[in-house]
C-alpha cells in the first residue's frame, strides 16, 4: 500500500476554483468541528462561578465583547492571515514549524543527517527574496553553536505537542458532555445528573471503538453535519437577536470589555478562562493544513464559520440580556436560548457535531504521534492505515485505548463543564503560546524579516495569550492540573526516548568497524559466502556497524550479496519517490557490498515490505548500471571516497525490473493485510543484452539477480542500552529502567512485517552509555 499520493494531491490544490471550493467544503467537516461546537459551553463555563449575570447586563455584554474580539484577533488575524503562511511544503502544525526552523538554522534532533539530505527538492523553501538581517544571522549562528538552545527549542516543540495530545483527551470529553447536557432542560436537576455521565460515556466508548474502521466510510457525512450545525446556531442566533434584543450589536464595542473588567475586577479576570474556550480548535486550521490548502481553509472560516459563531454568541447574549431570573447557574448555557420546539432536533445535531469535532482531534492526535515517532521523539507504535485512497488516515491501537480510558476518567471524575473547561482551556492556550514563540523565530530565520516585526508579533499576540494563560493557570486546582499532568508524562516519555535513541546512535558511531578491517578480510570477507541477499539493518549512514563484525565473529558465513540498509527520517514532510534511495558501495566492487539509505519524510507512509523489497533491489540494479564506467580498483582512498559518494536513485527507477504476480503456492505463506485485494508482486530482472554494457557490470547484475531469486534474509540489530558503571543515579534510572521499559514495549522496525520468521535473524549487543 503506497499512500505517497498525498504529495501529488497537495500539488493540485491550486488548480481551479472548483478544487478550492471542494476543499473548503471538506475542511468544514475535518477542521472546524471542534471550533464550531464551542458555543455549547463558553457562556456556561464563563458564568459557572467567578461572575454573576446581573440586571445591568454589563457582565453578559462584556463577555460577548471579549468573545468577539478574541475570535477576531486569534483565529482570524493570527491564524488565517499570518500563521497559515508558515507552512512546511504544504504541511502545518507545531512540528512543521520546528522542522522549518531546523532546516534554516541547521539545527536538527535527528543524528544521522547528511549533506545529501539538503539537496532534496523540498528541503529548502523560497520564502522570500529579502536578505538575511544581521540579527537573524547572529541568532542563527547562536542556535547552531549552543546545544542548550537547541534542546530548549526541542523541548518547546515537545511541550506544544504534548498539550495537543492532552487536548485529544479533553476535547471529546467536554464536547460530547456539553452536547448531552441539553437533557437537563427536559428533566429535573436531580435526575439529569444521573443520565448525562452514562450517556456521555456510552457515546465516547462507541466513538473510540469505531476508530479502527477509519473515517473514510462515514467521512462524507462530516461536512454536512457541521454545515447543518452552523446553519442551526446562526439561525437561532438571528432569531434571538431580532426577537429579544436587536441592539445587542452595540456590545461588540471594546468599551464593554473595559466596563466588564472595571466592575468584576478579579472575578472578571478569572472568568477569562471560560471565554478562552471560544477559540478551542483554532490550532486545527494550521495543524490540518496538509490535507487542504491555505485558500480553502481561509474561505471556509471567513465565509461560514466566523459569521456563524459571531451570530451564535450574539444570539445567546441577546436572550440572556432579557432573562435574569434564571433558577440556577446551570441554566446559563446554549440550550436555554434555543426555542423549546427545536430543542430535541438541535440536541441530536449538537451530539453529531460534537462527535465529528472529537473525531477530528483524535485523528489529529494519531497524526502528531506518528510525526513524533518518525523524528525519534516517541516510541515506535503500530500504525494502521485505514484507507488506501485517502492520505493521512491512520489508526494507532495503543494510543486509541489510552485516549479512551483517559477520556472516560476525565468525564467520570469531573462530571461538570466548569472543571473540564478549565482543563481544556489551559491545553489550548499553551499550544497557542508555543506557536506564537516558534512563529516569531520563523519570521526572523525563515522569512528574513526585521526583528522588530517579530517582536511586535510576539508582543501583541503573546500579551493576549499570556492574559488568558494566567487566567487558566490560576485554576490549577480546579481542573487545570489535568493537561499539565498529562503533558508532563508525555514530555518525560518523549524526551527520555529521544535521549536514549541519541545515546544508542552515538555508541554505534563510536564502535563502528573500520573499512580497513573489511579490506583485510579479502573478497570473500574471510568467511563462507552462501547464496542469497542479506539485508543488515543499521542506523549508520557511513561505516560498518559493529553488529556485522559481531555476527561474522560468531558465525563465519554470510550471503553472496550484502546490503547495509538504513531507513531514516529527514526533517521534511515528504520525500519525492524519485529521491527516495541513496545507493553506494562499501569496499571494492568484487566484494558485492552495498549501502542503501532510504529516506522518508515525517508525514510519509512506509511501503509494504514486498513492494519495498522490489524497489530496493531495483535501486541497486539501477546503481550498478549507472556506475559502470567507474573503475573497480580497490584503492584505499577510492574506497573512502565511495563511502561519501552515493547516488540518488528513484523508487522503482530501474528499467531492468518488472513486476510479476506470484503463483498461488508462493502466496499461500504470505500474510495479507485486510485491505489487500490485489495479488502480491515480486521483482524479476531483465538483463539487456546490450553491447554497451561491460562484462563486469553484466556479471554483477546477474549475481544480484541470482541472490534475489535465492531469497532475502533480514539481519536486525538489537542494542540493549545500559548505563556505564559510575553513572549518576538519575542516568541509571533513565537508561536502565525507563528507556528499557519503553524499548521492550515499543514496536520493532517497520520492516519486515510479513517476512517469514525463518528469514529474520536478530543480533543482540549490549551498549554501555
Amino acid at each position: 500500500m503506497d499512500l505517497e499520493g498525498g504529495r501529488s494531491a497537495n500539488a493540485i490544490k491550486r488548480d481551479s476554483w472548483r478544487t478550492v471550493l471542494t476543499l473548503a467544503y471538506q475542511s468544514l467537516g475535518v477542521v472546524y468541528g471542534d471550533l464550531s461546537t464551542s458555543p455549547l459551553y463558553v457562556y456556561k463555563s464563563t458564568f459557572a462561578e467567578d461572575i454573576q449575570h446581573s440586571a445591568t447586563n454589563e457582565e453578559i455584554y462584556g463577555v460577548l465583547s471579549f468573545v468577539f474580539w478574541t475570535l477576531t484577533l486569534v483565529p482570524l488575524l493570527k491564524y488565517v492571515f499570518i500563521v497559515l503562511k508558515a507552512d512546511d511544503n504544504g504541511e502545518g502544525g507545531t512540528f512543521a514549524l520546528y522542522s522549518l526552523l531546523c532546516r534554516h538554522a541547521r539545527v536538527n534532533s535527528l543524528p544521522n543527517c547528511q549533506l545529501a539530505d539538503e539537496e532534496l527538492s523540498d528541503y529548502k523553501k523560497d520564502v522570500g527574496k529579502s536578505a538575511e538581517s544581521n540579527f537573524g544571522s547572529r541568532l542563527k549562528s547562536s542556535l547552531e553553536r549552543h546545544r542548550v538552545l537547541q534542546r530548549f527549542l526541542l523541548v518547546l516543540a515537545l511541550i506544544g505537542t504534548c498539550m495537543v495530545i492532552g487536548d485529544g483527551v479533553l476535547t471529546p470529553a467536554i464536547s460530547v458532555f456539553s452536547a448531552v447536557s441539553g437533557l437537563e432542560l427536559s428533566m429535573s436537576k436531580e435526575h439529569h445528573k444521573y443520565v448525562e455521565v452514562p450517556v456521555t460515556c456510552i457515546i465516547l466508548i462507541g466513538l473510540f471503538a469505531l476508530q479502527h474502521y477509519g473515517t473514510h466510510r462515514v467521512g462524507f457525512l462530516f461536512a454536512p453535519v457541521v454545515i447543518t450545525w452552523l446553519f442551526c446556531i446562526s439561525a437561532i442566533g438571528l432569531y434571538n437577536i431580532f426577537h429579544w434584543n436587536p441592539h445587542v450589536y452595540r456590545a461588540l464595542s471594546p468599551y464593554y470589555m473595559y466596563k466588564f473588567l472595571k466592575k468584576t475586577q478579579r472575578g472578571g479576570w478569572m472568568s477569562l478562562g471560560g471565554i478562552l474556550l471560544c477559540i478551542t480548535g483554532s490550532e486545527a486550521m494550521f495543524a490540518d493544513l496538509g490535507h487542504f490548502s491555505q485558500l480553502s481553509i481561509k474561505i471556509a472560516f471567513t465565509s461560514m464559520v466566523y459569521p456563524a459563531l459571531v451570530l451564535a454568541y450574539m444570539g445567546q447574549a441577546a436572550y440572556l440580556s432579557q432573562h435574569h431570573n434564571l433558577e440556577d447557574d446551570y441554566r446559563i448555557g446554549f440550550y436555554v436560548s434555543v426555542p423549546e420546539k427545536l430543542r430535541w432536533p438541535v440536541l441530536v445535531i449538537a451530539i453529531l457535531a460534537a462527535v465529528v469535532g472529537s473525531q477530528a482531534i483524535i485523528t489529529g492526535t494519531f497524526s502528531i504521534i506518528k510525526q513524533c515517532s518518525a523524528l525519534n521523539c516517541f516510541p515506535k507504535v503500530k500504525i494502521v492505515h485505514t484507507s488506501s485512497k485517502v492520505h493521512g488516515q491512520i489508526y494507532i491501537p495503543e494510543i486509541n485505548w489510552i485516549l479512551m480510558l483517559l477520556c472516560l476518567a476525565v468525564t467520570i471524575g469531573f462530571r461538570d463543564t466548569k472543571r473540564m473547561g478549565n482543563a481544556s482551556g489551559l491545553a489550548v492556550i499553551t499550544v497557542m503560546l508555543v506557536t506564537t514563540c516558534l512563529m516569531s523565530l520563523v519570521i526572523v530565520l525563515c522569512w528574513n524579516q526585521s526583528v522588530i516585526l517579530a517582536i511586535c508579533f510576539i508582543f501583541f499576540f503573546g500579551t493576549i495569550e499570556a492574559l488568558y494563560f494566567s487566567a487558566s493557570l490560576i485554576k490549577f486546582l480546579e481542573g487545570a492540573w489535568v493537561p499539565v499532568a498529562l503533558a508532563f508524562i508525555f514530555l518525560v516519555v518523549m524526551y527520555i526516548w529521544h535521549y536514549g535513541t541519541l545515546k544508542k546512535y552515538e555508541f554505534d558511531l563510536q564502535n563502528k568497524v573500520s573499512i580497513n578491517w573489511l579490506l583485510g578480510l579479502g573478497p570473500n570477507l574471510g568467511i563462507v559466502r552462501v547464496r542469497g541477499l542479506g539485508l543488515i539493518q543499521t542506523e549508520l549512514v557511513s561505516g560498518i556497524p559493529a553488529i556485522f563484525s559481531h555476527f561474522v565473529t560468531n558465525l563465519p558465513a554470510f550471503h553472496q550479496v550484502l546490503v547495509f540498509l538504513c531507513i531514516k527520517s529527514v526533517p521534511v514532510p515528504h520525500v519525492r519517490p524519485n529521491e527516495r534511495f541513496l545507493v553506494g558501495r562499501v569496499g571494492p566492487k568484487e566484494y558485492r557490498l552495498y549501502r542503501v539509505i532510504v529516506r522518508y519524510g515525517y508525514r510519509d507512509v512506509h511501503k509494504d515490505d514486498m513492494e519495498f523489497e522490489n524497489d530496493l533491489v531495483c535501486s541497486i540494479a539501477e546503481f550498478i548500471r549507472s556506475t559502470q564506467p567507474e573503475s573497480s580498483g580497490g584503492d584505499d582512498n577510492n574506497t573512502e571516497k565511495q563511502e561519501q559518494n552515493m547516488t540518488v536513485v528513484g523508487a522503482g527507477g530501474s528499467k531492468m525490473c518488472e513486476s510479476v504476480e506470484l503463483d498461488n503456492e508462493a502466496e499461500s505463506w504470505e500474510i495479507q493485510s485486510p485491505q489487500a485485494v490485489k495479488p502480491r508482486k515480486r521483482v524479476r530482472f531483465l538483463v539487456p543484452e546490450s553491447p554497451k554494457m561491460e562484462t563486469g557490470v553484466r556479471e554483477e547484475m546477474r549475481e544480484l539477480m541470482e541472490a534475489r531469486e535465492a531469497g532475502m534474509a533480514y539481519i536486525l540489530g538489537n542494542s540493549y542500552l545500559k548505563a556505564k558503571q559510575g553513572s549518576s543515579l538519575i542516568k541509571r534510572f533513565v537508561i536502565n529502567i525507563v528507556y528499557e521499559f519503553l524499548r521492550r514495549n515499543s514496536r520493532g522496525p517497520t520492516y519486515p512485517l510479513s517476512v517469514s520468521h525463518a528469514s529474520t535473524l536478530e543480533v543482540g549487543m549490549m551498549c554501555s552509555v
